[in-house]
């Protein structure tokens, strides 16, 4: 551990014109060709596999991860650009979760919290109660009912839609309908899983275990002090927890503590005299989900796609930028904890390594190398989400210039149920007014399973998705103007 800590010290728009204007750049050649794709499936390999244990936030994995990286920054020629003349910037994450020794149970069933049983959140609760089943919960079926003081449990199916945008409607719907019932008496809510939901059930059941994150004092981790138990069952549970004359019994204890995490920071100064103390910020994050409950005897998410791929894509550009600098300064943030809910962009957007007002646009790394070949996304390109038309062009000029992907801009709508343009490190810099855009290949099954691993990337298509990113940034970096920020920006939410 020593020897650890002392390695890091030391180390659509239809606003948009059909034909966007092409990127405004120096006359020197770009160093593209230095992006190559053996060095990217190297750089994937080694982060992606199973050496790091899948990079957990807080984790003395992702502490590993964050030396590697800072080592293959300082081979590759970057300067250090973190706190204190080092690559790294610290910054705590507080944790909130239900202790071990917590207890629940319906009837006979003894059900461990976020194992047999879900708890949508961390709460704590002293509850023992009448169960009484209400059925799918229609208007019809509760009005027949006497929720006072009891515990309510009711089928969940879901709404119409399949696969992972459940995940949105479960937040909203899920917890609407369980604050009426609450303001009608209840003490605790049960939801039992449908055929549709239980696929969702298992593929996010891990996530509720490790309770809620972030940074310190965050809405969060504040301890709660009036919520009732929401619990989510499993779909075989529909055989028991219908039975009458069953007593619902919680014991619910909560505790909090704080972690280190890390920023790892680089930059690759700029030719121009003036233009060199602005920055060109690539962003992406190193962090993933660690090592869980094991499927199909596989129990490391290594979280290949998201988001060794951005990883592995940044490092290219930073060769790509020593090979041939340009006019503005290139910085390279590779974000810590962004599973936790983007507590490293969070934190670096607040306190950066460099002057805020020298930051004058970033480009977002996110899950690049899966889906259909010749298919990607820019988000950031719609409104509300568009923060400078400027810089979509640049990056829309870019893509024809470069790989010529077909762009999707469906996940990129206000209306979305994915929600994606609020899931990634952008998202901060966007709230400051920074212009940003995101670099994506969308989400596929796989996404946070164990089933993401470095073999099963499009190595070709993550290349091709570089090079976009990296000649959207020459751009940027080589012209005389900043990108030109939209008037009026306000994000929906």
């Amino acid at each position: 551990m020593k020897a650890l800590l002392l390695s890091l010290c030391l180390l659509s728009g239809a606003a948009l014109a059909q034909r966007p204007a092409p990127p405004k750049t120096a006359a020197a050649p770009d160093a593209r060709a230095a992006i190559r794709e053996a060095d990217i499936r190297r750089d994937l390999f080694a982060l992606g596999g199973d050496r790091f244990r899948g990079r957990e936030a807080g984790t003395l994995d992702e502490l590993r991860a964050s030396a590697w990286l800072a080592e293959q920054l300082r081979t590759a020629g970057a300067a250090p650009a973190g706190d204190d003349g080092t690559y790294f910037q610290f910054f705590q994450i507080q944790r909130l979760r239900l202790t071990k020794n917590s207890q629940l149970s319906i009837g006979t069933h003894a059900l461990r919290p976020n194992y047999d049983a879900l708890l949508f959140a961390p709460v704590r609760a002293a509850v023992s109660a009448p169960l009484v089943w209400a059925g799918a919960g229609s208007a019809a079926e509760l009005a027949k009912l006497d929720v006072k003081g009891k515990a309510v449990a009711l089928q969940f199916g879901g709404d119409e839609q399949a696969g992972l945008s459940f995940r949105r409607f479960l937040t909203a719907s899920l917890r609407e309908r369980s604050a009426e019932l609450a303001k009608a008496g209840a003490v605790a809510v049960v939801w039992v899983s449908d055929a549709r939901a239980q696929a969702v059930y298992a593929h996010w059941g891990h996530t509720y275990e490790r309770g809620r994150y972030d940074l310190p004092g965050g809405p969060n981790v504040r301890l709660p002090t009036a919520a009732l138990p929401i619990v989510w069952l499993p779909a075989d549970a529909a055989s028991w927890a219908q039975a009458p004359g069953q007593q619902f019994t919680a014991d619910l204890q909560l505790e909090t503590f704080a972690y280190p995490s890390v920023n790892i920071v680089a930059k690759i100064a700029g030719t121009d005299t003036q233009l060199k103390t602005q920055y060109v910020l690539f962003s992406t994050h190193q962090d993933h989900d660690g090592v869980r409950e094991a499927v199909a005897g596989d129990s490391i998410y290594n979280g290949a796609d998201d988001n060794a791929t951005g990883c592995a894509a940044t490092l290219a550009l930073v060769r790509a930028f020593r090979q041939r600098p340009a006019r503005r300064s290139a910085l390279f943030v590779f974000h810590g904890a962004e599973e936790r809910g983007l507590l490293g962009s969070r934190y670096f957007s607040a306190h950066p390594t460099v002057p805020a007002e020298s930051l004058v646009a970033v480009l977002n790394a996110e899950m690049m190398g899966r889906n259909a070949a010749d298919s990607a996304a820019l988000l950031g390109r719609v409104r509300p989400h568009r923060n400078s038309t400027d810089l979509v062009s640049t990056a829309l000029a870019a893509n024809l210039a470069g790989p010529r992907f077909k762009l999707d801009s469906l996940w990129d709508r206000a209306d979305h149920p994915e929600g994606w343009y609020f899931r990634s490190d952008h998202l901060p810099y966007a709230r400051l007014g920074i212009p940003a855009v995101m670099f994506t290949s969308l989400l596929h099954p796989d996404y946070h399973t164990p089933r993401d691993e470095p073999a099963r990337i499009d190595y070709p298509k993550l290349t091709n998705m570089t090079r976009w990113m990296y000649l959207t940034g020459w751009a940027v970096a080589n012209r005389t103007e900043p990108p030109a920020r939209e008037p009026g920006f306000k994000l929906e939410r």
